[in-house]
């Protein structure tokens, strides 16, 4: 693994455990600070208001990557994350503390210039593999994340944001040195207007081929914040868990995951083509999820993990789809319309999986999981719709020797349409 990569994936890392440590110590420090014995409310609207900042500020991040280069904006936005966590542990009142927030959904929306550096740095036969990479990493944040919270937490409740600040400092010391730039910045005059989040959104609906690809990363999105809003009570309410079971139950999913993110993407892309793989990982996390439906003990969920690890194929072989929709002067722009989606899913889902998980909880509580499993259903057609023809023609030519252009297509023509140029 090269020196760049190993800096990328930290930043992950990092963003995924300034997500994850907050959560064990959250209404603790709120209760502390407000001294309100009902916090629900206010933990609701802060988590909305950090996917919110996310969702407005990865377009601009990943725009502006494209302008200045993708080197200077990770820089910037590491050094806020490492300002932002200090400007947490010592922030002495609620509004302070929302501001803070705030300004760590702006920074972990560097997410986008991430995976833009990715897409610069890796020819089209890696890419699947090292995405698959990175999802593991911000897995293994999230597994991290919780832990050190909780840990720390009870010793001070700003230990937690002291610690962050201390490792981001020190991976942005990191990129400071060793760190190159993936691709220079343009000459051209930064267009302000540009930089309005919901400009690339429309963007992308005059442009139909892209259309299906924001939709499905939405949709996976989506899925996926079931597990953080109803795991734990559907855990207590199914199988009377304590909070050890509980915590052991998302560290072995968070742990599988990780894994087959890390392993799985790159052979499985290699052996079924990208289309399939994304099939094939949305049917092994619906047959574990309708098993969890229905389950009767609290045994069959730890025993259907490995099924689940199947999904962690799925995002990745999409995202390597993806960066072929685009030309390379867009990634940065492209990447950062598909972290709006996903910010978009997190805003949105974990209001409409409670809800749903409330509607059912006295009967049935997995019947949140069927829900899940036909939240998925929706993608289906959408991924057996998609147009791969850029990566499957690059494919059959290097097979058969035949010349490729610059993006991969060896038909002569770049993916269905630009972004750059939606008319075209």
């Amino acid at each position: 693994m090269t020196r760049s990569l190993i800096v990328i994936f930290t930043a992950i890392v990092l963003d995924a455990v300034g997500i994850g440590l907050i959560f064990p110590i959250l209404p603790s420090l709120l209760k502390d600070i407000t001294h309100a014995a009902n916090v629900l409310p206010t933990i609701g609207a802060m988590t909305a208001l950090y996917a919110l900042m996310q969702f407005i500020f990865a377009p601009v991040l990943g725009a502006l990557s494209d302008r200045l280069g993708r080197r200077p904006v990770l820089l910037i936005s590491l050094a806020g994350a490492a300002v932002n966590y200090l400007f947490l542990a010592f922030a002495p009142n609620l509004t302070l503390l929302f501001i803070g927030r705030a300004i760590a959904g702006l920074t972990s929306a560097n997410i986008s210039v991430a995976t833009a550096y990715i897409t610069d740095i890796s020819p089209e036969e890696k890419r699947a593999r090292r995405f698959g990479l990175f999802n593991a990493m911000f897995g293994l944040g999230f597994i991290i994340g919780p832990v050190l919270g909780g840990v720390l937490g009870d010793h001070w409740l700003r230990l937690p944001f002291i610690a962050a600040a201390v490792l981001n400092g020190a991976n942005l010391l990191l990129a400071v040195f060793i760190l190159p730039e993936s691709r220079p910045g343009s000459r051209e005059t930064i267009d302000l207007a540009a930089l309005n989040p919901l400009k690339p959104l429309r963007s992308v609906l005059e442009v139909k081929s892209l259309l299906p690809i924001v939709i499905l990363f939405f949709i996976f999105s989506a899925t996926g914040e079931a597990y953080g809003t109803c795991w734990a009570l559907w855990g207590s309410d199914a199988f009377h868990w304590n909070g050890l079971s509980i915590g052991l139950s998302l560290g072995a999913f968070g742990v599988c995951q990780t894994f087959a993110q890390a392993l799985l993407p790159g052979p499985a892309v290699k052996l079924l083509g990208e289309r399939a793989a994304i099939l094939v990982g949305v049917a092994g996390v619906s047959v574990a999820l309708t098993v969890m439906a229905f389950a009767g003990q609290g045994w069959m969920i730890f025993a259907i993990m490995p099924v689940f690890t199947l999904g962690g194929i799925g995002v990745p072989a999409l995202q390597s789809l993806a960066t072929r929709q685009v030309d390379e002067n867009s990634q940065g722009q492209f990447q950062g319309v598909l972290a709006s989606a996903v910010s978009l899913a997190s805003i949105v889902a974990p209001l409409g999986f409670s809800s749903l998980y409330f509607l059912f909880r006295e009967e049935w509580p997995g019947a949140i999981w069927l829900s899940v499993v036909a939240v998925y259903a929706l993608a289906v057609p959408l991924v057996l719709g998609l147009r791969p023809k850029a990566a499957e023609r690059a494919s059959t030519s290097r097979r058969r020797g035949a010349p490729e252009n610059s993006s991969g297509d060896a038909s002569g023509e770049t993916a269905d349409l630009t972004f750059r140029h939606p008319r075209a």
